[in-house]
């Protein structure tokens, strides 16, 4: 080939790629820079909320504002009207999501309105149909009642045998997959009794209603909650309401999947949604311009972390997974573990120890992180086909998590959903020492109950019956978080010690008793020594 005729091909694939690239079609946000002449109106919220979105705000207290105002429509003919394809909005972040041509972005900047467009992900992937599933790995053969460990742990099993099993509570799960909820034995009780909402659920991934596809990691953490099979098989809130999205594009990593994280969030809680579970963390992407810095996990940095903190303002329980990357170079949470009101999930394995691959906080600015732990190694699940596995990692402890909160929520419905995850702290066993490893600990049902009907106490310890008529004498501190250990003597009233143990208490263990069966009648001192203190009360046997 002569140097001429080569420099004419050099000069046609350069023409060729310039095309090509000009050519390109990319996922875009388009922000807006106000609300300006919308025809919704925040005295008027049931244009926008449905009535159920409504009630859990004014039950909690919550203000309705101008965030919660929709997009202007008006702003999105006009992106549509540059020939750009439009999804989905953003109340909260009074955004758009849109696939274009790149060569259109500047005439969008362009628009009075617009206040700036962000790139999320490259390519074209919306109404572009499905791909096929990819299986995670899961062991069979699980032996025994494959659910005991893991309810136990948390109470779960004695709040389902109180009648708490999750009614009425309405539970979003945001996922990258549910393949064979519809179709799986263990979950056909929720069809039948209707308390799946399939119309309801939404494939943000690529814009339709079918979340039964793509990935069964979202079928694992659904069956955590919500699976049953009578004498072998039992979910932490198996008899909730629910709502699947499926946010996460399991064959990428861009930030789209924050925004579909946004538009999922808006979408519950739209729909008066009550629990969000998610088992899905951010730090890393396919674009290294789009990663975190750790300095950035404050809670209020992340695409993901904000929608997280906007949804619990507005009365949402948020749980996430803490992060699998407690073992690698980041160590870690991820967003939106770092949000401050998301209760953000540890791993431990059923003797309550961490796992070493649980991501680790604080939170950038120093807060406590992650919030609690749950059961996440070896933690049973339900495969797509309706067999029992068992899977590991922060993933699977979240929506145990998940289901104390809607039992707890259950149980006392007129508490703040930030209420609620105070009392889930707060009870937790080690909530007077909490960590970066798992938090404020291992919570409880039976210890949230006690927590949230413990009576004011003066005293520090309150020692009970006195006289003692029944022979059993309790013990009883004001705050038993703060009471890691003391040591309990029974005198008698020579001085000399009858009985001496070392106790510890929790709000899971709220009160020691003892026998004072083997002693006659006559005055009696307890002493109790705690830290560098001594307390002594006198008591009377009759």
């Amino acid at each position: 080939m002569g140097r001429n005729n080569l420099r004419l091909v050099v000069i046609v694939l350069l023409c060729v790629s310039a095309i090509s690239t000009m050519a390109q079609t990319n996922r875009y946000v388009v922000f807006f820079k106000n609300k300006s002449g919308t025809p919704y109106s925040i005295s008027n919220p049931s244009g926008f909320l449905s009535s159920r979105a409504i009630d859990r705000r004014v039950e909690q207290g919550i203000t309705i504002t101008e965030q919660d105002l929709p997009v202007v429509p008006a702003y999105v003919s006009g992106v549509a009207n540059t020939g750009a394809r439009t999804f989905f909005t953003s109340r909260w972040a009074n955004a758009l999501l849109i696939e274009s041509e790149s060569a259109l972005i500047p005439s969008i900047t362009q628009l009075t309105y617009v206040d700036h467009v962000e790139q999320v992900a490259p390519g074209s992937r919306l109404n572009a149909g499905g791909r096929k599933r990819q299986s995670s790995r899961a062991k069979s053969h699980v032996q025994g009642t494959r659910t005991a460990a893991q309810l136990s742990m948390l109470g779960l099993d004695a709040m389902q045998d109180a009648g708490y099993r999750g009614e009425k509570i309405l539970m979003a799960l945001f996922d990258g997959g549910f393949t064979g909820v519809d179709s799986a034995p263990p979950f056909q009780h929720i069809f039948t009794e209707g308390r799946l909402d399939t119309d309801a659920c939404v494939n943000f991934v690529n814009d339709t209603h079918d979340v039964f596809q793509y990935d069964d990691h979202g079928t694992a953490v659904f069956s955590v909650i919500a699976a049953y099979e009578q004498g072998s098989y039992v979910g932490g809130s198996y008899e909730a309401n629910y709502q699947l999205y499926v946010t996460e594009d399991v064959s990428t990593e861009y930030r789209i999947e924050e925004y579909n994280w946004l538009f999922a969030a808006e979408r519950a809680d739209s729909a008066g949604v009550d629990v969000i579970s998610s088992s899905l963390g951010y730090y890393d992407f396919d674009d290294a311009s789009m990663n975190y810095s750790r300095n950035q996990l404050d809670g209020k940095t992340t695409v993901v972390s904000r929608a997280a903190q906007w949804a619990a303002d507005r009365g949402i329980i948020v749980v996430c997974s803490a992060g699998n990357e407690g073992a690698n170079q980041w160590q870690m949470i991820t967003a939106p573990a770092d949000a401050k009101d998301v209760l953000a999930v540890a791993s431990v394995t059923s003797t309550g120890q961490r796992s070493p691959s649980s991501s680790k906080g604080p939170s950038a600015d120093g807060r406590i992180k992650p919030d609690v732990a749950a059961m996440g190694v070896g933690t049973a699940i339900i495969r797509p086909d309706g067999s029992a596995g068992t899977l590991n990692g922060t993933s699977l402890a979240a929506p145990l998590i998940t289901s104390l909160a809607a039992g707890v929520w259950q149980r006392y419905p007129s508490l703040t959903c930030k209420e609620v995850i105070n009392a889930i702290r707060s009870s937790s066993s080690q909530s007077s020492s909490p960590d970066s490893l798992i938090g404020y600990g291992i919570p409880n049902f039976q210890a949230v109950v006690n927590y949230l009907e413990s009576h004011p106490q003066e005293e520090i310890f309150a020692v009970y019956p006195n006289p003692v008529t029944a022979d059993s004498l309790i013990i009883k501190p004001a705050d038993p978080g703060a009471v890691s250990g003391c040591r309990v003597e029974l005198l008698s009233s020579e001085g000399k010690i009858m009985t001496a143990s070392d106790v510890s208490f929790s709000w899971l263990n709220r009160v020691y008793t003892t026998d004072l069966t083997p002693y006659g009648a006559g005055i009696y001192f307890v002493r109790i020594t705690w830290q560098d203190r001594r307390y002594i009360y006198r008591i009377a046997k009759l």
